[in-house]
């Protein structure tokens, strides 16, 4: 399945894309070579060296409203990172399928990375628009602070400001959904937490990129712009899941896509998947 619910809050996974992205020690230096072997072939393709992971979005339905957690690449853009750049997919038409772009009531961006917020606008003659005209853009205030006037923020944060609420120490959405700083990554970087009944769930962007974090928390990726906050981030977030058995829904793992730790000595451990559909290679 693409859909679980927790609690009262149903959970959709929408794809953009899934594959290889690049050597997994470009996006994670840290993982050892020979990668462990539990990574393939959801993770990792041995044969290349690549991480196998998706650009996605993550579909919430709670307490009558619609939120979307991060918007992908998006299509047409100029990037100066070559991964993300010119991607043309049917992302739209697959997300139209579960909602409405104009039924989205908010919009979550973790933190204002290209693969995050990209469909946050869609092109319409030549000029960036919202392509959820409706929606409350959700970011944190250090993210559009630092990243103003970057590529990105010009093609994706910029043309919806109108519709951005800027939170700082945290923000409540409703009864199921807070937001929480998660810095380290970027300096605005966020979490989702998810409570509802007895279940829990914490959406955490790019806290981790590779499973292999788990395992190894102390490891960051590439992109980590401050990788002692980066670290001690991780090892909080992990450390609050194992604790309180909240499921980790990161924004590009492949495979089932999210994933429950549990502690295991200094470290941690993955104690199973989610009931996501896996996507493998």
């Amino acid at each position: 399945m693409d859909t679980i619910t927790l609690g009262e809050v149903e959970i959709t996974r929408v794809i953009e894309r899934h594959g290889e992205f690049g050597p997994l020690r470009t996006f994670v230096p840290g993982v050892p070579d020979p990668a462990p072997s539990w990574l393939v072939p959801d993770h990792h393709d041995p044969a290349t060296g690549g991480m196998i992971a998706a650009a996605q979005t993550w579909v919430l339905r709670s307490a009558g409203r619609t939120i979307l957690v991060d918007t992908g690449v998006g299509n047409d853009r100029v990037r100066t990172n070559p991964v993300f750049a010119g991607w043309h997919t049917d992302f739209l038409e697959r997300l139209s399928a579960v909602v409405d772009p104009s039924d989205v009531d908010v919009v979550v961006n973790t933190h204002v990375h290209a693969d995050h917020v990209g469909w946050n606008t869609h092109d319409v003659g030549g000029e960036w628009e919202p392509t959820f005209p409706n929606a409350t853009y959700l970011i944190h205030r250090a993210d559009h602070e630092h990243f103003k006037g970057t590529e990105v923020h010009d093609d994706s944060v910029a043309p919806v400001i109108d519709l951005v609420t800027l939170w700082e120490n945290g923000f409540r959405i409703d009864d199921n959904l807070e937001l929480e700083a998660a810095p380290g990554h970027t300096p605005g970087s966020a979490v989702l937490r998810l409570r509802s009944g007895t279940d829990r769930a914490v959406f955490v962007g790019d806290v981790l990129h590779s499973p292999y974090q788990v395992t190894d928390p102390l490891c960051n990726s590439t992109f980590c712009l401050d990788p002692n906050q980066a670290q001690a981030t991780r090892l909080r977030v992990l450390g609050r899941a194992a604790d309180e058995r909240e499921l980790v829904v990161p924004a590009h793992f492949g495979g089932h896509g999210a994933v429950e730790v549990a502690h295991d000595g200094i470290g941690f451990a993955v104690a199973g998947w989610a009931g996501f559909q896996s996507i493998s290679s």
